[in-house]
């Protein structure tokens, strides 16, 4: 429980710091302040500035904006289209459209999400929304997978047999009894991989695929302080840093939850 206490603290620090920024930020980060450049933590620049004397405070809240939205939006995909595939796949176990689904997650794990936002960039340019598209693409096998593995296992339940008696077809089956006795796997899953979509965007940003200039990245911040880290290694630790207590706290957070919602586990443990 410590553990999960943790990381909804830290979670929760990061979700209201990212809906600060919408209101109120120290600093303006377009404006450029060259003359205090590189400046250390101090009482007028908490977490002091960057190479263009911009508030690297003010750039972390609204870098929490850019890489919780990105990864949000990126697990909703997933998990919009992965699921019900996965009901659908499950439902037509063993069919020719529940191989093509399995098929066709085989396909795009082959292709990692940062090959696929270099494909989408390559055609449609740079920017927070391919990445999205990028990283929501991947998510669709992830969850994809782990719906039909884990609605197969309730379709030979007496539960589910009584349904199909009583003449509920497939789809209604799948709504009414699968879909509800999955869903703490779901959400467990998507707090994992909503940890994952930030470590994504930060990767995509370091390497120029992801959110663009003036939008604050954690990922753009540590690939412009790669070259400061001699002479300001406050630049690359305070991004790195954010980056690492943010996954870390999603991370404790599903495993915390993953404990509570799985009576497997709790089974186990008593």
């Amino acid at each position: 429980m410590k553990g999960l206490t943790l990381g909804i603290v830290l979670t929760a620090l990061f979700l209201c710091i990212a809906v600060l920024s919408f209101l109120w930020t120290p600093y303006d980060i377009e404006v450029f302040d060259i003359p205090n450049k590189l400046q250390t933590p101090s009482g007028s620049n908490w977490l002091g500035t960057d190479q263009f004397g911009r508030d690297i405070l003010s750039m972390i809240m609204m870098g929490a904006r850019t890489s919780i939205a990105v990864a949000l939006l990126a697990v909703g995909i997933g998990m919009a289209i992965g699921v019900p595939l996965g009901l659908w796949a499950a439902a037509r176990r063993g069919s020719f459209l529940d191989e093509l689904i399995m098929r066709g997650n085989d396909l795009i794990f082959a292709f990692p999400s940062l090959v696929i936002a270099i494909l989408i960039t390559a055609v449609f340019g740079a920017g927070a929304v391919n990445a999205i598209i990028a990283i929501g693409i991947f998510n669709i096998p992830v969850f994809a997978r782990l719906t039909r593995s884990a609605a197969l296992s309730l379709w030979e339940r007496d539960f589910i047999l009584a349904a199909r008696v009583s003449g509920k077809s497939a789809f209604r089956i799948s709504w009414e009894h699968i879909l509800p006795n999955i869903t703490n796997l779901m959400i467990v899953q998507g707090t994992i991989q909503f940890s994952l979509g930030i470590l994504a965007e930060a990767a995509l940003s370091y390497i120029g695929l992801g959110a663009q200039p003036p939008t604050a990245s954690w990922g753009r911040m540590l690939a412009d302080a790669q070259t400061l880290t001699s002479i300001a290694p406050h630049t690359a630790l305070i991004p790195g840093g954010a980056i690492v207590l943010m996954v870390l706290g999603l991370n404790l957070m599903g495993d915390g939850l993953r404990d509570i919602l799985d009576p497997r586990i709790r089974v186990d443990r008593t």
